[in-house]
């Protein structure tokens, strides 16, 4: 091995220089990614599904996480509940990944039946004596925000959940996201660190010249620019940006909805979020080419188009959220070069498809962005496990949320003993 490799991972994050990426063996190496996933996807509180991944009763959601697997269940009084993905006899798995509808969970290896709820119902040849009060499924720590379905795997979950519960709850109450349909989903693998994802999804430095079907509905100084030596056309421009960002601001206030940018992503954070409400440009609607709504249902019982964009960062998710539409993307590492992408493009649960809404229209935004990203993400990974590789400089102005990441990084593992 060489020396760069014989480092530990908590010397490799202490290597890293302020303001600049990091090395690249945190990207590459699989010691590192193993921590990670146990650190950052089974110890913290992440996003594994929506509450329309399982609309009625019977239906459920496998998804896998590491070495780890998680059951969503709708039991029979429509509540939602997460169990671990383990029979209580031999450990079988109960269920494969991806959405089924079922009556009960049925081990497939000596069929032990449990019940939606959780609870072992039904074994043979056990004995008269044997107590299946004490075998039911392990459940799983669970919050539910609006639609978005959060769990954390560790028995003591960050009590810090609640800050982002109570501050998005309200936010996305107008919306009644849980009465919303999977109108699309889309999965893809980017051959890429899972960091190098969030990276990417951290900063807009690159989005004018990669993404044209997103920024169609974004105002360019959201993506962030240097202020220095501006041109006075460039002085004009912003001047109108603060005066169309204020205006909106006001006007959604007035109408009762919370916009306020909040930001709980330094050091001090356990479960980082960030939330903003976006004006959006043009007709200033919806993320779409148009710039208008997609569909013509809007969500709950709302009036207004045009309340820009709901935006929510987490560490392993993206959403937004628009009168018509929400597009939620969250992320599941696969290897250390190997990261699965989830997007689900909610409408109305009422919205019909070629009434209300047309696929194209929805997906066409995001189908392209994820694809631009997904190149983007691959050719840094590449370039950052090249021996000519020196991590480079972050841009105060457009990738501070880049560096704020890798702090937090740092932060989060030094917590569990490890930088």
């Amino acid at each position: 091995m060489s020396e760069a490799q014989l480092k530990t991972h908590g010397e490799l994050v202490r290597r890293r220089a302020p303001g600049y990426g990091m090395p690249g063996e945190l990207f590459g190496r699989a010691d590192v990614f193993e921590t990670d996933v146990d650190v950052f996807f089974h110890k913290h509180w992440i996003l594994v599904g929506v509450t329309a991944d399982v609309p009625e009763p019977g239906d459920v959601s496998t998804v896998d996480i590491g070495k780890a697997s998680i059951i969503i269940a709708r039991d029979d009084d429509e509540n939602i509940r997460t169990y671990r993905n383990v029979c209580r006899h031999r450990g079988a798995r109960l269920k494969g990944a991806g959405k089924s509808t079922v009556g009960m969970l049925v081990c497939p290896y000596h069929q032990w039946t449990y019940d939606l709820d959780g609870s072992l119902r039904h074994t043979t040849h056990m004995g008269k004596d044997f107590d299946v009060t004490c075998r039911s499924l392990i459940p799983v720590n669970t919050k539910i925000v609006g639609t978005h379905i959060f769990v954390c795997l560790d028995k003591n979950a960050p009590e810090d959940i609640s800050r982002l519960e109570q501050t998005m709850a309200p936010r996305f109450a107008p919306y009644d996201l849980q009465h919303t349909k999977i109108a699309f989903e889309q999965e893809i693998i980017e051959n890429g660190n899972w960091k190098l994802v969030i990276e990417n999804n951290r900063e807009c430095y690159h989005c004018q010249g990669t993404h044209p079907e997103l920024t169609a509905s974004f105002l360019p100084e959201d993506f962030g620019f240097c202020p220095e030596n501006l041109s006075e056309e460039s002085l004009v421009a912003l001047e109108e940006y603060k005066s169309r960002n204020a205006a909106c601001q006001a006007s959604w206030e007035r109408d009762g909805f919370v916009s306020e940018t909040v930001e709980w992503l330094d050091e001090d954070a356990v479960t980082q979020f960030r939330t903003q409400q976006l004006v959006i440009a043009g007709a200033g609607e919806s993320q779409t080419i148009s710039t208008r709504v997609a569909s013509t249902r809007l969500f709950g019982n709302l009036t207004r188009r045009d309340l820009g964009d709901t935006h929510l960062w987490t560490h392993n998710s993206w959403t937004h959220v628009m009168s018509d539409h929400a597009v939620i993307s969250y992320i599941i590492p696969l290897a250390a070069d190997r990261t699965l992408v989830r997007t689900k493009w909610l409408v109305h649960a009422d919205a019909v498809e070629g009434v209300d809404y047309n696929v194209k229209d929805l997906t066409e935004v995001w189908l392209a962005t994820n694809t631009q990203d997904k190149h983007l993400v691959e050719i840094t990974h590449e370039g950052t496990q090249d021996p000519a590789y020196v991590p480079g400089v972050f841009s105060p102005f457009t990738e501070a949320y880049v560096d704020q990441f890798s702090r937090w990084y740092a932060a989060r593992l030094s917590a569990h003993g490890i930088a």
